[in-house]
């Protein structure tokens, strides 16, 4: 049980939160929302004790274990599955005293201590491993690099398996799915509806929430109120609160009416296919979640694009990749004015590649790219955010776009991306991941495109965001194909899905429950391969191996050790140098012996600290050979 009693938080002088009083209890899975700044990540802190309460009392049973995705990640040697494998202390720990045991030949110890590894699951532990980093998006040959090797963006991933591994009692996910394909979300999202623990967890992703959580826990004006039921039933009730104010009212009104016309346009054109019925449930849905968000600080639509020649963009037998690698083959397709199309298929499959040969930004290795003379791409992607000019303010980028337009019109189209006041002048440097997503849709709205091109679109983007975004695509007249790990996003403005896998890109007939059953198809083969694996080495084997991988290792280790305490012995002693040779008093004439022989010890340290910085290289490059 977590006691939240009167609780206050405090950012410097700005409140965050008062008088919030809320208990979670043993195996609730609880989502919390609110604003970018609200203040959820502020109270992660307070339950893993790294900040303290300005008021009121926070309570929970003591010994509970709790585990959280590290935001950083060492430039690590040690292989990808050892590192996740690390996320069980206490496994690690009982290895840890079974290899003291061995090299004390204590065999009474030894027994002792492989009853509790069994007992915990230790022999299994790599095969659990092997699994998460699987359902994560890692093939069975990545497992075993080194963490130094990977991207930022995947040893995120290996902190989240990291996070898995361990077997707590209280899980903390701040955003998990942020740097995740739909199919590894798909994957997590399952994984967690059978975790047995506590679940808090922090996420802009509304299907997420929905099918995870059975209570919700909301920040908004200096308020936490606890809701029972998912994020669904929590907007009910939010949207039954601010139905009572007048002024909240009429314009939920005229958002409800604007969501009606375009339904009602919709049916009429709806096929019989599963994609397109299970798009007008979702649509019939935002009547009751626009009332949640007649409040929210975004407001911008799509200008009806200019021409709409037939079709916008084709491709013709294209090969798509890098050098001599081909990642897709003979990929043919046609777009016309009205299509909605969302791209499917597992990391690395493709999908982005393909949307980058639609953009133009890549050539095909082979094939033909045929475009209409009229064409006018929107394209979004996740390094455009890096494109921004960071000393410009948003006002800037966009009179850059159109320099002839009033400074009025251009603030007031800024503030319906929530571009506010002084904000509208700021240099971006300083902006959020979010607010410079914000900034690029904005210029990408403001062009007027009559084709989109939107590969993760909702990454760093805030729940009342992606409610906006997702109500301008409904009504957007133009052709769109769309890149996303945002379930509800791609039912809401998608009516055709295609699937990218296997070097094809082929039409896929269903909708996203069939894609979450195919995607549980293919899982099946490689868990039952893993587990088969798990199962051939029985437990004396597991224990030779182990036993084998410390000897094989302890040396090179042992060497890394020794290179890593000279480096921060000569490090130390270096600062201590430096810091009485800052001294003025010690040029005093005086001092003058004293200041030799500093000076002199001074430059044996360097020297020394360079050896030994050049032995640690040189024992980390052999350990990574070694793995």
């Amino acid at each position: 049980m977590l006691n939240f009693k009167n609780i206050a938080l405090r950012r410097g002088s700005r409140l965050l939160f008062d008088q919030a009083s809320f208990t979670i209890h043993k195996g609730q899975k609880v989502g919390f929302t609110g604003a970018n700044g609200a203040g959820k990540s502020s109270l992660f802190a307070l339950v893993r004790n790294e900040l303290h309460l300005d008021a009121g009392d926070f309570s929970m049973p003591p010994g509970l274990e709790i585990a959280h995705v590290a935001q950083e990640t060492p430039a690590a040697a040690c292989s990808a599955i050892d590192y996740v494998i690390d996320g069980d202390q206490e496994l690690r720990r009982l290895q840890n005293q079974l290899a003291i045991a061995e090299q004390a030949d204590n065999g009474l110890k030894q027994a002792e201590l492989h009853a509790a590894l069994e007992s915990i699951g230790g022999y299994t532990a790599q095969a659990r491993a092997a699994r998460l980093m699987s359902g994560l998006g890692f093939t069975a040959d990545q497992q075993e690099n080194a963490v130094n090797s990977f991207s930022g963006g995947w040893r995120m991933r290996l902190n989240l398996a990291q996070a898995l591994m361990c077997r707590s009692d209280v899980l903390l996910l701040d955003e998990p799915t942020n740097h995740l394909d739909l199919d590894a979300v798909i994957w997590l999202q399952d994984w967690l509806c059978k975790y047995p623990g506590t679940l808090l967890l922090i996420s802009h992703d509304r299907d997420f929430l929905d099918t995870i959580t059975d209570h919700i826990v909301n920040i908004e004006q200096n308020k936490a109120d606890i809701y029972t039921g998912n994020y669904s039933a929590f907007e009910k009730m939010r949207a039954e609160k601010l139905a009572q104010q007048q002024s909240a009212y009429q314009k939920q009104q005229r958002e409800i009416a604007h969501i009606k016309s375009f339904v009602d346009r919709f049916k009429a054109q709806a096929t019989k296919a599963k994609q397109a019925q299970s798009r007008i449930k979702a649509l019939e849905r935002m009547e009751l979640i626009a009332q949640a968000h007649v409040d929210s600080p975004f407001d911008f639509s799509f200008a009806t694009p200019g021409k709409m020649p037939n079709p916008l963009l084709t491709l013709e037998k294209a090969d798509i990749g890098y050098g001599q690698t081909r990642i897709i083959q003979q990929a043919g397709l046609s777009i016309s004015p009205g299509d909605r199309i969302g791209l499917l298929g597992s990391n690395g499959a493709g999908k982005s590649s393909l949307i980058k040969i639609l953009a133009g930004d890549m050539q095909p290795l082979s094939g033909k790219r045929q475009e209409a003379e009229t064409l006018k791409i929107g394209y979004f992607a996740q390094h455009q955010l890096e494109q921004l000019r960071v000393d410009e303010s948003p006002l800037w980028h966009l009179q850059k776009l159109d320099a002839q337009a009033a400074e009025k019109d251009l603030r007031n189209f800024l503030g319906g991306f929530d571009f506010q006041g002084d904000k509208v002048l700021q240099a971006v440097k300083p902006f959020s991941g979010g607010e410079k997503a914000r900034l690029v849709l904005a210029l990408l709205v403001y062009q007027n495109p009559n084709l989109l091109l939107l590969d993760e679109p909702t990454n760093h983007l805030d729940l009342e965001m992606r409610h906006a975004l997702s109500v301008a695509l409904q009504e957007y007249e133009g052709a769109l194909v769309v890149v996303s790990h945002d379930r509800h996003l791609l039912r809401s403005v998608t009516d055709k899905f295609l699937l990218v896998a296997d070097g094809q890109v082929q039409p896929f007939e269903g909708d996203l429950e069939d894609y979450r059953l195919w995607l549980a198809e293919q899982k099946k083969g490689e868990e039952k391969k893993i587990s088969e694996t798990a199962q051939t080495l029985s437990r004396k084997d597991q224990r030779k191996l182990d036993a084998e991988r410390r000897r094989k290792y302890k040396p090179l280790l042992d060497a890394l050790k020794k290179a890593e305490m000279a480096v921060e012995k000569y490090h130390n002693e270096q600062r201590q140098l430096e810091h009485q040779l800052a001294d003025p008093a010690i040029y005093a004439e005086s001092e003058k012996q004293r200041l030799k022989k500093l000076v002199e010890r001074k430059a044996q340290v360097d020297k020394a600290l360079g050896e030994a910085e050049s032995d640690w290289m040189e024992a980390e490059e052999k350990l990574i050979e070694a793995r």
